[in-house]
């Protein structure tokens, strides 16, 4: 039977040395002609930090790996370092482990299915868990046609029929969710689908 333990940050790490595998999302790459960073790219800077099992998932920037690093604010910080000095400009990235990302599309899933008639959800990723009063100023900014939830490190935008669909933030939330990149819900389905 595998044991999980707790490192010092509090993240899991399994006691039979077997390495835990992580997923990372870069934020804002690929959306103009300066930003570019190509999936074959992503791979090679991940695999010359040593990190292992290597896979990108379609070209916004989502990367499966594993390492035997234990802290998930050093694993950002070597894969920010890293493509910083391969790109020539900052890339942030939010780690979760490939149980998270389960945990998530199931979460995800379920907001879906009881909200009938959603046109869009999309789930934010977040650098760090939002302290109780931003949540409670998140959560506050629902409208007629939709609303967020956050959950730990994850705001799920719950968009119905009318929200502006030009609006890459209609409900003005991203302002206060800190540093943070958001997938579509069919996308964190895939994934989570694909690797954990």
């Amino acid at each position: 039977m595998t044991k999980t333990i707790a490192d010092a940050a509090g993240h899991g790490i399994r006691h039979d040395g077997v390495m835990p595998t992580y997923v990372a999302f870069l934020r804002a790459i690929n959306l103009g002609a300066v930003r570019k960073f190509a999936k074959e790219d992503i791979r090679r800077v991940v695999e010359s930090l040593g990190f292992t099992d290597v896979e990108t998932h379609i070209n916004t920037g989502n990367v499966r790996f594993t390492t035997a690093m234990r802290s998930r604010p050093k694993i950002e910080k070597a894969l920010e370092d890293a493509f910083a000095a391969d790109r020539g400009f900052d890339v942030p990235t939010m780690v979760f482990t490939a149980a998270e990302i389960a945990e998530i599309a199931r979460e995800a899933a379920e907001l879906s299915a009881a909200r009938p008639g959603l046109q869009r959800h999309y789930v934010y990723l977040l650098k760090e868990e939002l302290p109780p009063d931003v949540v409670a100023s998140v959560e506050a900014l629902a409208t007629p046609v939709g609303g967020m939830v956050v959950r730990g490190r994850v705001a799920h935008a719950l968009l119905g029929p009318g929200y502006d669909a030009g609006s890459v933030d209609p409900l003005g939330a991203a302002k206060l969710l800190g540093v943070a990149t958001n997938r579509n819900l069919t996308v964190i389905a895939a994934i989570a689908a694909k690797w954990s």
